[in-house]
C-alpha cells in the first residue's frame, strides 16, 4: 500500500483543510503520514472524528509561511513540515509528499534535499487542465519564474512522458506559447525554444500556440516559463471565477431570469464541475528525484483529498517510476 506524506501546515486555510483532506483520503484507504505541530494536529483530529488508524502523525515544530521567501535559507528549516516531507521520501518511508503549502519552499527543499534527476536542468510544475479534448498538460506552471531554451525544450520532454504514461496518448501535441503562430513570434526565449523544439524527435511539436488555445485541447502538452504560465492560470481562474459570479447575479435580477437558471442549474454545475481545479488537487513536480506533488494555497479539503488520493494512484500504478526512468534515459 503506498504511504502518501502530507504537510498538515501548509496552505492558506491550514491545519483545519490539509486534516479534513487527510481524514477523507484515509477513509478511502489510503496510508497517511500526517506532518505538522502534533498538538495542533490531534487537536484539528478530535473536531472532526476518529483518528483512523491509517493515519499516523510525525511532529515538525516548524512551520514555513505562505508569505516567506526562503530560497536557498531552506537548509536551515530542517524541523519545518516541508523538508520533513521531503525527508520521509528520501529515506523512503513515504512514497510521495503533498503540500499546498509555500511553492517556492517546496521547489527549494526538493532541490536541496531530494536532487534533480541525472541530466534535468530545472524541474517544471506540470498542470493537468480539462478540456474539451480532453485533459491538457501546462509546463512549467509556476516552478521557475526565469527560464532558458533549454529549459523549455526538457519541459516538453517530461510533460509528453507525463501525458503518455498518465493519461494515455500516443503522441501527445505539444505547442510553444507565444504571441502569435509564426516561429518569428515572441521574446528571445520563445524563438529559440521554438527552433530546439522543432528539432526534437522525441515529441511531436506543432508549434507556437496562443493563450486562446490552452483551453481548446489543441495541444496535449503546452509549454512555457513559470512566470508565463503561473499567470495564465489565475487568469483563467480568476475569468471561470467571474463568469460564474455573472451569471449567478444575473439569474436572480427577474422571475424569467431565476426559472430560466433553475433549467440550466444542472448544465452549469457539471461544466464548473469540469473546470475545478479540486478535481486533480496538486500537481507534480516533474524532473526530481522522488514523487512531490505541490498544490493551490487555497486548496480545501476536497483538493487535499484528491491530491493525495492521486498521488496514492500515481504510485501504484508505477507510473512516476517509469516517467523518471524515462526521463533520466534521454539526459544520460
Amino acid at each position: 500500500m503506498s504511504v502518501i506524506a502530507v504537510d498538515g501546515m501548509g496552505g492558506d486555510a491550514a491545519p483545519e483543510s490539509a486534516v479534513a483532506g487527510a481524514l477523507l483520503a484515509a477513509n478511502e484507504g489510503v496510508q497517511i503520514i500526517l506532518i505538522g505541530n502534533q498538538r495542533i494536529l490531534e487537536q484539528e483530529i478530535n473536531k472532526l472524528g476518529d483518528f483512523p488508524s491509517s493515519l499516523e502523525i510525525v511532529h515538525a515544530s516548524d512551520v514555513i509561511t505562505m508569505e516567506e521567501h526562503v530560497g536557498m535559507q531552506i537548509r536551515n528549516r530542517t524541523e519545518s513540515s516541508i523538508w520533513t516531507g521531503m525527508d520521509l521520501v528520501k529515506s523512503k518511508k513515504a512514497d510521495a509528499f503533498v503540500s499546498m503549502g509555500n511553492t517556492g519552499a517546496m521547489l527549494a527543499a526538493a532541490l536541496l534535499h531530494l536532487g534533480r534527476l541525472p541530466g534535468v536542468e530545472r524541474p517544471g510544475l506540470a498542470i493537468v487542465l480539462p478540456t474539451p479534448g480532453g485533459p491538457s498538460l501546462l509546463i512549467d506552471g509556476g516552478a521557475n519564474a526565469e527560464s532558458r531554451a533549454s529549459h523549455l525544450v526538457q519541459f516538453a520532454d517530461m510533460g509528453t512522458v507525463y501525458m503518455k504514461m498518465i493519461h494515455g496518448f500516443d503522441s501527445p501535441k505539444v505547442g510553444l506559447l507565444s504571441i502569435g503562430e509564426e516561429a518569428s513570434k515572441g521574446s528571445t526565449l520563445i524563438q529559440e525554444a521554438y527552433a530546439k523544439l522543432e528539432n526534437d524527435s522525441f515529441i511531436n511539436f506543432v508549434g507556437n500556440i496562443e493563450g486562446r488555445d490552452i483551453v481548446t485541447g489543441s495541444c496535449q502538452v503546452i509549454v512555457t516559463d513559470g512566470f508565463t504560465g503561473n499567470n495564465a492560470l489565475k487568469i483563467m481562474e480568476g475569468t471561470v471565477s467571474m463568469m460564474f459570479d455573472v451569471m449567478r447575479s444575473t439569474a436572480r435580477k427577474s422571475f424569467r431570469s431565476r426559472l430560466g437558471g433553475a433549467l440550466l442549474l444542472p448544465a452549469l454545475r457539471e461544466v464548473r464541475s469540469n473546470l475545478d481545479y479540486r478535481r486533480y488537487g496538486a500537481a507534480p513536480l516533474l524532473g526530481v528525484e522522488g514523487a512531490v506533488f505541490i498544490g493551490h494555497g487555497r486548496g480545501d479539503a476536497i483538493a487535499v483529498s484528491n491530491a493525495i488520493i492521486n498521488a496514492a494512484q500515481t504510485d501504484q500504478l508505477g507510473i512516476h517510476q517509469q516517467v523518471q526512468s524515462i526521463i533520466s534515459s534521454r539526459y544520460t
